[in-house]
């Protein structure tokens, strides 16, 4: 049976600058098993479009929404700005295995902002 999809997914330009981070993190890891790894993140993360294309809100609230210092609340405010303005009030992550994805999202659209490994402090958020 065919889900209905209910919101429309696409990536932040910013998105691929990430993906390719976490290549070159894979390939300083184990360079040997680096292009298997991401052929398998890259096949979970088209797993993940389908999901939130048909359940937006699937992914846990940001946990980053939570800052302990000056420079984190103004990171905070920044993205949280970036969301607002592009009509997308929701900011939360989705895991996948060791990786967490941040998307802001609405009822009917959602953005992939950025990927990092569960072991990065922050979010690669150039705009």
């Amino acid at each position: 049976m065919q889900r209905q999809v209910s919101a429309q997914v696409s990536a932040a330009p910013n998105f691929a600058t990430s993906l390719q981070a976490v290549h070159a993190f894979m390939v300083a890891q184990d360079a040997t098993s680096a292009p298997a790894r991401l052929t398998r993140l890259k096949r979970d993360l088209r797993d993940m479009k389908s999901v939130l294309a048909w359940s937006p809100a699937c992914g846990r609230p940001a946990r980053f929404k939570r800052p302990i210092s000056a420079q984190a609340s103004l990171r905070l405010a920044a993205v949280q700005q970036m969301a607002q303005s592009a009509g997308l009030p929701e900011l939360r992550e989705y895991v996948i295995g060791s990786h967490l994805v941040l998307y802001a999202h609405s009822h009917t659209e959602v953005v992939l902002l950025s990927l990092k490994h569960y072991r990065q402090l922050i979010y690669n958020l150039l705009q």
